[in-house]
């Protein structure tokens, strides 16, 4: 199923195409969102391009080691694989310096590694690959639709995630250092005047 071309390949084609970038997403099976904050494209494949390139088996194969060497039955692996790559991704971003970039450098990675261990669980239970038209037991809890609109809706979610949460922790710090700011001795002296009339 996969040919030699890489996936690192189709992105460098697809930055080096210029701004049609409806004619680079046409011609390459890539999808892009803009990063508005960057004033970059971050560039995706589509989950069936995914699988055409030389990453996708060595990906599956790579996962497919994983599991095997695990006690777990391959569906509850894959489940909890999932849970923990997606909860260690999003508190990465939560501790970045910088949401926009973090999610640009992370968001292919973890997009293709997601597809990898439905396509390896699959594989390995002798199923079809998903597509799109049922949902995997792997992803039955999983808060994304890994595969609508080839992959594009599971990028877009990721990508607000991610964002999410790094403005959810900037927001947690800022209430953190106002709660620990010094109370200044007017204030303190009102509130033992108030203290005192009780």
């Amino acid at each position: 199923m996969s040919t030699t071309i890489t996936l690192a390949e189709l992105l460098t084609d697809a930055d080096a195409a210029g701004h049609d970038h409806a004619a680079a997403e046409k011609n390459s099976g890539l999808q892009h969102i803009h990063n508005h904050a960057t004033g970059s494209i971050v560039w995706f494949p589509t989950w069936k391009k995914f699988r055409e390139t030389a990453d996708w088996s060595e990906a599956v194969e790579g996962v497919a080691e994983d599991f095997r060497s695990g006690a777990a039955p391959v569906d509850e692996w894959a489940a909890n694989f999932l849970a923990e790559d997606l909860d260690v991704l999003l508190t990465r971003a939560a501790a970045s310096s910088d949401a926009n970039v973090f999610v640009q450098e992370n968001l292919v990675h973890h997009l293709t590694r997601t597809w990898a261990v439905g396509d390896a669980v699959a594989k390995a239970k002798g199923q079809d690959l998903p597509t799109g038209g049922t949902t995997h037991s792997v992803f039955a809890a999983y808060p994304y639709d890994v595969y609508a609109q080839d992959g594009g809706a599971f990028a877009t979610a990721l990508w607000n995630d991610v964002i999410d949460a790094r403005r959810n922790q900037a927001i947690a710090e800022e209430a953190a250092r106002k709660a620990l700011k010094p109370v200044s001795r007017k204030a303190l002296k009102n509130a033992a005047r108030k203290a005192a009339r009780r």
